[in-house]
């Protein structure tokens, strides 16, 4: 896996934090910094997703997508599946993420509640290698809810 990130601030000004990553599979990702006032030369535009907003969305779709996988070879009616993670970060650098929950709403027809359980589980114990990694220095905790539909 490989991934190219550049720079697309102008260095004549020293200006602009924003950067743009070319993903082995030709894929573009932008992030950006939020403006800072007090020191310009290192704040960003607010264009784009701050990197560690990437990281988090990344390790979403990695569970998710193990989620959805494992129910589905389970021959569960999974119409959707969607996860919101929310984060905290250590005060001081570097600043890590310390804790992250993560709450699973998926919809479908007929899943019994301890199969998604088993699914959430069976990612962040073996498959997610996003959420495996995070966890090596955040506490991560799951919550769900099953949606007839």
């Amino acid at each position: 896996m490989e991934c190219t990130v550049s720079w697309t601030g102008n260095a004549g000004t020293r200006s602009g934090m924003g950067f743009i990553a070319e993903t082995g599979s030709g894929h573009i990702l932008a992030m950006d910094g939020a403006p800072d006032a007090e020191r310009p030369e290192s704040g960003g535009q607010n264009l784009a997703p701050r990197p560690l907003e990437a990281l988090l969305a990344g390790t979403g779709g990695c569970t998710a997508y193990d989620v959805v996988l494992i129910l589905r070879r389970g021959r569960h009616d999974v119409r959707g599946c969607s996860v919101r993670l929310t984060a905290e970060r250590a005060a001081t650098e570097p600043k890590v993420f310390t804790q992250i929950h993560m709450h699973f709403t998926v919809t479908g027809r007929g899943i019994p509640a301890s199969a998604v359980e088993r699914a959430i589980a069976m990612s962040h114990e073996k498959y997610c290698s996003a959420s495996i990694m995070l966890g090596k220095t955040a506490q991560i905790t799951t919550g769900f809810e099953v949606v007839e539909g």
